[in-house]
Order: C-alpha cells, then sequence, then structure tokens
C-alpha cells in the first residue's frame, strides 16, 4: 500500500452495549473494549461516574461518528437517596460536610419533594463533574482544591420516583432525565427541599434512549460478536430505503434534494438511509434550502 494512503477501518463495525462494573471510568472500558474487539476506534456515548454502573454504550469502528446522534439521548437512573447526610462530592465517595436528623420526614413528604424537581428546571453542575469551565473539567479543579463559580443550565426531568424506604431515611429513586442531567445534584436538591440534606449512593443507568441494560454485556464477556449493526444507533427511527441509483449518490457524498430522499422540510433530520439490505450507508441533515447533506457516510 503506498504511503500515506489511509488503512481501511479492521474490526467490528457497529454499537456495543457493556455494563460497566463499579470502580471503572468510562475510558477504562473504552480502553479496555479496544483489546476485546481489536480495534483502536472505540468512544462511548456518556459518561458515567467510576462508582456507578449500568448501560454505557460504545460506538465501534467507523460508527465512532455515530455517537453525536446518541449522547444527547433521554437517560434513565437509579439509585438511592439518603437524607440527613451530605458530603462534598454529593455522593456516598465524599466526605462528610453535614447532618441533619431527618427521621420524622415521611415518603409522602418526599415525593411532593421530589414531583416538585420534575419538568424543567435549572441546575447547577457539581463541582465533581466532567462539565468543562474555561477549559478545565471541573472534577480537575476539585482534585486541586479549587471550586469556582458554576452557571445553572437548564435540564428537564421526566420522571423523579421514590419507593418505600429500604432502611431509615434511605429511598430508593429512579430518575428519567435529558442528557447532561447530574442525578447527584438532584438529590441533594431534594435534601435541601426538605429541610436538610441528602446524598446518593448506588447510582446505576437502566436505558440510554432506546437501549436498556438488560440488553448490555458484562464487560468481560464483549467480543466482536455483540456488536450489533450500525443502524441500531436509529432504533425506533423511520429509515430511508435507498435504491441502488440513489446508494451510488450517497457513497460519493453528494449534497441531494429533500424530495428525493423523501423527507419533508418540517422534519428537521437526521435522516438515517439504509440500502435494500437494512445496511446503514449515511446519515443525511439539513443543509441550505429543501437540501440534505451527509452528516456521516458509512458506505463507500
Amino acid at each position: 500500500m503506498a504511503r500515506g494512503r489511509s488503512q481501511p477501518d479492521q474490526g467490528p463495525q457497529g454499537l456495543a452495549l457493556v455494563d460497566k462494573p463499579a470502580g471503572w471510568t468510562s475510558h477504562d472500558v473504552v480502553a479496555k473494549s479496544r483489546g476485546l474487539l481489536g480495534t483502536r476506534k472505540v468512544g462511548h456515548a456518556g459518561t458515567l461516574d467510576p462508582s456507578a454502573t449500568g448501560l454505557l454504550v460504545l460506538g465501534v469502528g467507523r460508527s465512532t461518528k455515530l455517537l453525536t446522534y446518541l449522547s444527547g439521548s433521554a437517560k434513565t437512573y437509579a439509585g438511592e437517596a439518603v437524607l440527613g447526610v451530605a458530603t462534598s462530592t454529593l455522593d456516598a465517595e465524599g466526605v462528610l460536610t453535614g447532618t441533619w436528623d431527618m427521621s420524622s420526614v415521611g415518603l409522602d413528604a418526599v415525593r411532593a419533594a421530589a414531583a416538585g424537581l420534575t419538568g424543567v428546571i435549572q441546575q447547577v453542575p457539581p463541582m465533581v463533574s466532567a462539565k468543562k469551565v474555561d477549559g478545565k473539567r471541573l472534577h480537575e479543579l476539585a482534585r486541586a482544591g479549587i471550586e469556582v463559580e458554576r452557571a445553572p443550565v437548564e435540564v428537564r426531568v421526566g420522571r423523579f420516583d421514590v419507593g418505600e424506604p429500604v432502611a431509615p431515611g434511605v429511598f430508593p429513586v429512579e430518575v428519567e432525565c435529558s442528557s447532561g442531567t447530574y442525578v447527584r445534584s438532584l438529590v441533594a436538591d431534594l435534601g435541601t427541599a426538605l429541610g436538610g440534606g441528602a446524598h446518593l449512593r448506588s447510582l446505576r443507568r437502566l436505558t440510554v434512549g432506546r437501549f436498556d441494560v438488560g440488553e448490555a454485556v458484562a464487560l468481560e464477556k464483549l467480543g466482536p460478536e455483540q456488536v450489533l449493526p450500525p443502524v441500531a444507533a436509529f432504533r425506533g427511527t423511520d429509515l430511508v430505503v435507498a435504491d441502488d441509483e440513489l446508494a451510488a449518490d450517497i457513497r460519493h457524498g453528494k449534497v441531494l434534494p429533500y424530495e428525493v430522499l423523501g423527507v419533508g422540510e418540517v422534519d428537521q433530520g437526521p435522516w438515517p438511509v439504509v440500502d435494500g439490505t437494512g445496511a446503514l450507508l449515511a446519515v443525511y441533515v439539513p443543509h441550505r434550502g429543501a437540501t440534505a447533506k451527509p452528516g456521516v457516510v458509512l458506505a463507500g
């Protein structure tokens, strides 16, 4: 092969669903997955804290380019709210920062306070998060003992369910929320709303978009045979099916009129395009006028 010519993609292409173990960073999982899958091209669609477990969606091979269409998906989490104890990290890993006697707080009061934290709300990102401020990740600043002002961010909490206590002051919670929502902050705000403090423990991610942790495999069992085809990234989305002539244009990355794709101007995309076998060729996005351009081309 001539020097400078790009090597073809080796290894599997698509998505992998991993049940992240506790104690691993999301980066650790990606690094381990590269060896298990035999490719350097692996990325993830949303960070999980090291102490958290649950669904981590991986993009493999060229499909790492599809993660941009998954990273903003709504997510569901389960965990436990521990009332009466606040920590520096808002979870069980942090240093104790305050205690309150909240033994008289009952389930009805907790559920009412949780209901008040649903809908579109403003949330201040915790210092122990991966969010960047002035180019620095907050958790890196926190480790250096630096705390900075953080602007509140608008998030959506569709559901904040509270179950019967599993121990005095410990309530199981399940949260369905928009991407970028911090469940630990939500639980801390719950404690404040109840007149004291609280922290989160045992966080587990249950869903990412239309993917469920029940489909995920343990990291040690991950292999090429567990990789879903690239089109799985658009589960539940209407697909554009291309004939041979259109498929040839798509492989060349051509800008196409909406009418050729069979989509309308009201629809904002993205539009996944597959061939007659159902294989994903490309993802088209709005361009100028009534035309669409390829955001990602996988074929060719």
